[in-house]
């Protein structure tokens, strides 16, 4: 299958994707965590994004500060400079978005999209630092990916948003073509599972392919759980043990 968008050229492996970086320490979404998943030899990390009061794209899961880091308070009601004295866990500087993009040039970045307020700082973020090739532009919501697409100069890769995978899901067995459902995404990042139920098999996967697009897996920790995806035939996982990805892909001989 050739990849719809050079996001996701890998050599024909499978994409390891670097959950909010790689840090065991609790500092998710630190560049200290972005460093140590680019020490391991990632070519691909995950991250999110909010917008501040005044604009400014960070990188950061929640709306607020408070779980992660010694602040509090939304983040789109917060300047950038009060945003800025926050630290994850305490010691680490909440990232600006285009620090991300902007330190590592080869380095690929997964962005979620988790508010409204996001949406104009992320696209001129991209904008500036021209990594239309090297974005895959994601959200929950369609409607919020699809308003940062049209604030951009050239194509992203996308991937479905929530709604989309599960109308894509049941449609699989419904045996309604992929890309009825999927329209001009070019990739399913898919929960692992829901419950203590999975939510892709081979069916799935074969369909997704038939119709074109990858299949990216989050959020998968487990080593067992890695290699049963990859013998599945997915496209990517998205994992938190970033060490365990990689001893197994290169055990498989798929790391690049």
């Amino acid at each position: 299958m050739s990849p719809r968008h050079p996001y996701f050229d890998n050599g024909g492996l499978p994409i390891a994707l670097a959950h909010r970086g790689f840090c065991l320490e609790g500092l998710e979404n630190s560049m200290k965590a972005f460093q140590a998943a680019v020490d391991l030899g990632y070519r691909y990390l995950e991250t999110d994004a909010h917008g501040t009061r005044d604009g400014v794209a960070v990188a950061l899961h929640d709306e607020t500060l408070d779980r992660t880091t010694d602040a509090t308070g939304l983040v789109s009601e917060r300047d950038w400079r009060s945003v800025k004295v926050a630290r994850i866990g305490g010691v680490e500087p909440v990232p600006l978005l285009e620090d991300v993009l902007g330190t590592w040039p080869d380095v690929r970045v997964n962005i979620d999209i988790k508010e409204a307020s996001g949406i104009e700082p992320v696209a001129k973020v991209i904008e500036r630092t021209k990594a239309h090739d090297r974005v895959c532009l994601g959200s929950f919501s369609a409607a919020r990916r699809r308003a940062t697409l049209k604030l951009l100069s050239k194509p992203v890769a996308t991937p479905a948003a929530e709604r989309e995978v599960i109308a894509w899901w049941l449609g699989v067995f419904a045996g309604v073509n992929a890309s009825t459902t999927l329209g001009d995404v070019d990739a399913l990042q898919i929960p692992w599972r829901k419950g203590p139920a999975p939510l892709i098999g081979r069916r799935h996967v074969e369909a997704a392919h038939a119709a074109g697009r990858e299949v990216h897996i989050w959020t998968v920790n487990r080593r067992d759980h890695m290699e049963h995806l990859l013998d599945l035939g997915v496209d990517g996982l998205i994992t938190d043990r970033a060490d365990l990805l990689k001893e197994l892909l290169i055990e498989r001989g798929q790391w690049r």
